[in-house]
């Protein structure tokens, strides 16, 4: 018998016992889930984990349904306590040495894996901790070993300026980090946000989306007819890397409405998004779809063993591999700008995107500025050549 029936033979052993704790396979290691006793308020239950750090075999299998009798007898004698099955790291006082920088930032995720506030899907959560905080913590641990500064402000301020002016790692830094010092009590300078500088495409940037043509170009450099249909729908629908694997493709059935949904568990959550070119959808062949369950390349997606910004960063790996001019995001912002120069407003394309208005109009801002300016232009032209009209039959 291999782990994984093993593993589904437990879990359906414990459920037929009454028990409400399951075996939970992530990555190689097990884990305990189910309702237990919150760590702050021991009378509330919610569902959380218990991380056992054994590894994913038959042995450890039969080591962790133990666990879970005993947890169960503990509740039952309400003898649990948290103590028993985590290591607790008291929280240390801020001083200039390593050690006590790695507990504090391994005591910071613990609040943000806590703070059910931040997002409905703990996929979503994963993801933006490995993406949006672990980079620069780690940065932060390097910068540190290499220094004599303590953990405070001129440490901090080291982490920031370490990276590109306006350049998204910079702003990205400056929340996280930001982040770290709300956690510690910790003042910031008063110019931290201007220093964190800009986020989005900035005029840097302003000239390296591809066209249209170049897309079109470039889809057809592909060989593989999977990967081929990613990029028509990141194409086609603005789609982040990972979103391509979380849509109901039912809408590209035949006589289907072409309005592409986003599923809830992605990071942003449920989102609908209308196709820009609508003719693009029949360009890249991603209509009259018979059986849509085999149209997208066979790689893992249970969030159970894998992560939205690990299933992303496939996408990235194909495109490189496929010799594509740009890369994956270019296809969003491009598609973004697509509907702004269509004149759609920002309120609706930034719900399609699945981010806020002010996120929206920040990162586009360029385009959004020539778009209203142009409409001014064209109002202004307008009136002046009404007003020339009625004066020329004056």
């Amino acid at each position: 018998m291999d782990e994984n029936q093993k593993l589904i033979d437990i879990n359906k052993d414990l459920e037929s016992k009454g028990i409400n704790l399951r075996i939970e396979k992530r990555g190689k290691v097990l884990n305990i889930r189910g309702s237990l006793p919150d760590k702050k308020n021991p009378n509330l239950l919610k569902v959380q984990r218990i991380s056992l750090k054994i590894p994913c075999e038959i042995n450890g299998l039969e080591d962790a349904r133990k666990a879970i009798e005993l947890i169960n007898y503990q509740l039952k004698k309400n003898q649990f306590t948290w103590s028993h099955w985590i290591k607790e790291k008291p929280i240390s006082s801020i001083k200039s040495n390593n050690i006590n920088l790695g507990n504090e930032i391994e005591n910071f995720k613990k609040v943000f894996f806590s703070d059910t506030s931040k997002s409905k899907s703990p996929a979503s959560m994963i993801s933006t901790w490995q993406s949006a905080y672990k980079p620069y913590m780690n940065r932060l641990i390097k910068i540190s070993n290499k220094s004599s500064l303590n953990l405070n402000e001129d440490l901090l301020l080291k982490i920031l300026l370490s990276y590109k002016e306006n350049s998204r790692s910079r702003q990205q830094c400056g929340i996280a980090i930001s982040s770290l010092a709300r956690y510690l009590n910790l003042e910031l300078p008063e110019n931290w946000k201007q220093l964190q500088s800009g986020y989005g495409i900035h005029e840097s940037n302003f000239r390296k989306l591809p066209s249209d043509d170049e897309i079109i170009t470039n889809f057809n450099l592909i060989p593989n007819p999977k990967w081929k249909f990613v990029f028509g729908l990141m194409a086609t629908y603005g789609l982040r890397n990972h979103e391509v694997f979380f849509c109901d493709l039912s809408c590209l059935k035949k006589n289907g409405d072409k309005i592409l949904r986003v599923f809830p568990k992605t990071k942003t959550g449920e989102h609908q998004v209308w196709p820009f070119h609508p003719e693009w959808v029949s360009l890249f062949g991603l209509d009259n779809k018979t059986d849509t369950n085999s149209l997208l390349p066979n790689i893992k997606t249970d969030l159970q063993e894998t992560t939205l910004q690990h299933i992303g960063r496939r996408v990235s790996e194909q495109f490189r591999r496929y010799k594509i001019s740009f890369t994956p995001y270019d296809l969003r912002h491009a598609w973004a700008v697509r509907t702004i120069l269509i004149g759609l407003p920002n309120t609706v394309a930034a719900k399609m995107m699945g981010h806020s208005v002010s996120i929206h109009t920040k990162t586009y801002h360029h385009w959004i500025t020539r778009r209203d300016q142009q409409i001014a232009v064209d109002s202004a032209l307008s009136r002046s050549t009404i007003n020339n009209t009625n004066n020329y039959y004056l």
